[in-house]
C-alpha cells in the first residue's frame, strides 16, 4: 500500500469538471470499481463561505484500503452500504450504514473496506471558516465520527450535490455551497453517538423508521405502526424521543402530506379525491392536516398549481 501526503496544495489544474476533462485530481481513488465524481476548483480562494472543491460517490473495490498524514480540504464522507474499518487521530471506528465521518488538514486517516461487503459511500471537500462551525454545529469536527438516524435523507441530499457538480453551469459551485450546509444541518438535526448507534435500540428505531418510510400509505395510526414493527406503542414512542426529532405519527402524517402534495401537483387532481386515496372520509380533516404541514389548505395548493 502506498502512502501519500495529501496534505500539500495540489498542482495548478484548469480543469474543474472530471466528466468532461481527461485527468482526474491526484487524491481522487482509483481502487473503485465505480464512482460518479466531480471537481470543481481545486485550489479554492481563502474564503469565509463554504466552497465545494469536489465530491461524489464510490463503489469501493475488495482491497480498498487509503492511507493519508493528512488531506488539503476538509472532507465529510458518508457510508451508504457496506462495511469496514476507520482510524481517524489512532481512534479505531467500525464503519456501518449511516456512518459519517470527518476529516482534513492534520488529521491522519485510514479507510478500509470489508472484503466480502465492500463499502458505497459518498464525500464532499470543500474549505470555509464558516463550515468549520457548521461543521462543529453537526457534531462532525473534523476527526469525530457520528451517526445519522436518517441514512435515505442524507443520501438525497448527496445526490442532489453530485448532479449539481457534475452540471458543469456557471452556478454549480454556487449551488453546490448551498447544498453543502443543507447537509451539514440535516447531521446536525440527526446526529447520533457511535456509541449509542450500536445498541440494539438503535437499531430497533431504524428498523421501524424504515418500516415507517417504506409502507406510510399502508399505515393510519400508531397502532398500526407498533402492530407491523411487533412493538409496544409506548417503547415505541421513548425510541423516537431518543433518537429523532419527531414522534412516529408526525412522520407519518408528514410522509402522507408530502405524498398528497405530489398528488396534487398533477394536472386536474381534486382535492376531494386525493383526500380519499389518503382514506380521510372527511375532507375537512384532511384539510387541516394537510395545512399543519405545509401551511396552507390544499385548495389553495391547487390554486398555486393552476395559476
Amino acid at each position: 500500500m502506498t502512502i501519500i501526503d495529501f496534505s500539500k496544495p495540489p498542482k495548478p489544474d484548469t480543469y474543474y469538471q472530471m466528466f468532461t476533462k481527461p485527468t482526474l485530481p491526484d487524491f481522487f481513488s482509483r481502487q473503485v470499481s465505480g464512482a460518479r465524481r466531480f471537481y470543481l476548483n481545486l485550489q479554492p480562494p481563502r474564503s469565509v463561505r463554504p466552497v465545494v472543491v469536489s465530491g461524489g460517490c464510490e463503489h469501493c473495490e475488495p482491497g480498498y484500503e487509503i492511507k493519508r498524514r493528512g488531506f488539503r480540504y476538509l472532507s465529510i464522507e458518508y457510508v451508504a452500504a457496506g462495511r469496514g474499518s476507520l482510524t481517524l487521530k489512532g481512534r479505531p471506528y467500525l464503519l456501518t450504514a449511516g456512518t459519517v465521518f470527518a476529516y482534513g488538514p492534520r488529521i491522519a486517516q485510514e479507510i478500509q473496506t470489508d472484503p466480502d461487503n465492500p463499502l458505497l459511500k459518498y464525500f464532499v471537500d470543500f474549505v470555509g471558516d464558516d463550515a468549520r462551525e457548521l461543521l462543529t454545529v453537526a457534531h462532525l469536527d473534523p476527526g469525530s465520527v457520528m451517526q445519522t438516524s436518517t441514512p435515505a435523507q442524507v443520501s438525497a441530499i448527496f445526490e442532489n450535490l453530485i448532479r449539481n457538480g457534475q452540471n458543469d453551469s456557471p452556478l454549480s459551485a454556487r449551488l453546490c455551497a448551498v447544498i453543502l450546509e443543507e447537509l451539514l444541518l440535516k447531521l446536525a438535526e440527526t446526529a447520533v453517538s457511535p456509541r449509542s448507534a450500536g445498541t440494539p435500540a438503535f437499531q430497533t428505531y431504524r428498523r421501524c423508521r424504515l418500516y415507517i418510510e417504506e409502507h406510510f400509505m399502508e399505515l393510519g395510526s400508531l397502532k398500526d405502526i407498533a402492530s407491523r414493527c411487533h412493538i409496544d406503542r409506548a417503547y415505541l414512542c421513548r425510541l423516537f424521543r431518543r433518537f429523532d426529532h419527531q414522534r412516529p405519527y408526525q412522520l407519518l402524517t408528514r410522509l402522507r402530506m408530502t405524498r398528497a402534495a405530489e398528488l396534487l401537483q398533477q394536472p386536474g387532481a381534486m382535492v376531494k379525491q386525493v383526500a380519499a386515496e389518503m382514506d380521510c372520509c372527511d375532507p375537512y380533516h384532511f384539510s387541516r392536516v394537510f395545512k399543519r404541514v405545509h401551511g396552507i389548505p390544499p385548495r389553495e395548493f391547487v390554486r398555486l398549481r393552476d395559476d
